[in-house]
């Protein structure tokens, strides 16, 4: 860069040189005042003036096309040559990896294992206890709550995937025509079902005009909820009432509904969109978990690296 600049210097000095002589000349040919003797040197200072000048017209261009290659090279750090080619080969690898932290399906990405930590995954438990409902997806707690119903006598449908209308699991009666009741299922880690979610379910029950639905949670109710569900029909299960519906069974229905919890890789959440599982990615800060049909899915759930 430092040599560049005085290349450029130097031009401008010839040039300037140049146009000083031709204007000394010009002075002193045509200002009476100084007489004839200085018009011999008039004449020279003319023609060093436009010899000058047009050695920088033709050396101009020679010039600005080798600064332009210059530049076209020039490294980001002093005393590297690094060719345009290795520049966009650079660049299009920055591009992967960026596409890898979104979690975008690009050739360059990269897909972890589910749960590439092995001691991670949840462990079997051998008895029903609060804990399964905590290492179990919410896909396998509604075929838990599912098979729970079934065996009390219902006929269940069921739909793994896709929007519900707010109805999760379908209950038939031997003794009557059309759907018994309905089931939703809320399989939630912390936060407590609230009475707007009750409001919403009873709206569903009035729109198939039935008068019998359970809501069934992992965690817990607020009072309100409770309150309302009472008041509208509804039954309300949440993780310890499970427990001790589960437990009015015999061991092997118990067992059954283990084995049913434990089924398949029962700690990767399923897409509740297309209905398979979801893929471990990570970003620079935070791990989450991904739909293989991105991005016509873009469903993503977040969670804090392990």
């Amino acid at each position: 860069m430092a040599k560049r600049k005085k290349r450029s210097g130097d031009f401008e000095d010839l040039q300037a040189k140049g146009i000083g002589c031709l204007v000394s000349g010009l002075v002193f040919l045509f200002v009476p005042v100084l007489g004839g003797a200085l018009r011999p040197l008039a004449w020279v200072l003319i023609l060093l003036g436009v010899a000058l000048i047009a050695l920088t017209a033709i050396i101009s261009p020679a010039r600005k096309k080798q600064d332009e290659t210059n530049t076209s090279i020039e490294p980001g750090q002093a005393g590297q040559a690094q060719s345009p080619i290795k520049k966009t080969r650079r660049s299009r690898e920055t591009f992967g990896r960026i596409d890898t932290d979104l979690g975008h399906r690009t050739s360059s990405a990269r897909v972890e294992p589910s749960f590439t930590n092995p001691d991670a995954v949840p462990l079997r438990a051998t008895s029903w206890n609060l804990d399964v409902f905590g290492a179990i997806e919410w896909r396998r707690f509604e075929a838990v709550c599912e098979a729970l119903f079934a065996q009390a006598g219902f006929r269940t449908e069921s739909q793994s995937h896709g929007a519900d209308g707010g109805v999760d699991i379908w209950l038939y009666s031997k003794h009557a025509t059309g759907p018994a009741a309905i089931v939703q299922c809320k399989h939630w880690k912390n936060q407590a079902v609230g009475v707007k979610e009750l409001r919403e379910f009873f709206g569903v029950m009035a729109s198939h005009k039935l008068t019998r639905g359970t809501y069934a949670t992992t965690t817990t109710f607020t009072q309100d909820a409770q309150t309302f569900a009472k008041a509208n029909g509804i039954n309300t299960m949440d993780g310890p009432r499970l427990l001790k519906q589960i437990e009015t069974r015999t061991p092997e229905q118990q067992k059954q509904l283990l084995d049913v919890a434990y089924e398949g890789e029962y700690w990767r959440p399923t897409c509740a969109t297309c209905g398979i599982k979801l893929v471990e990615r990570s970003s620079q800060s935070r791990s989450f978990w991904g739909c293989t049909n991105f991005p016509r899915c873009k469903t993503q759930i977040w969670r804090s690296l392990r």
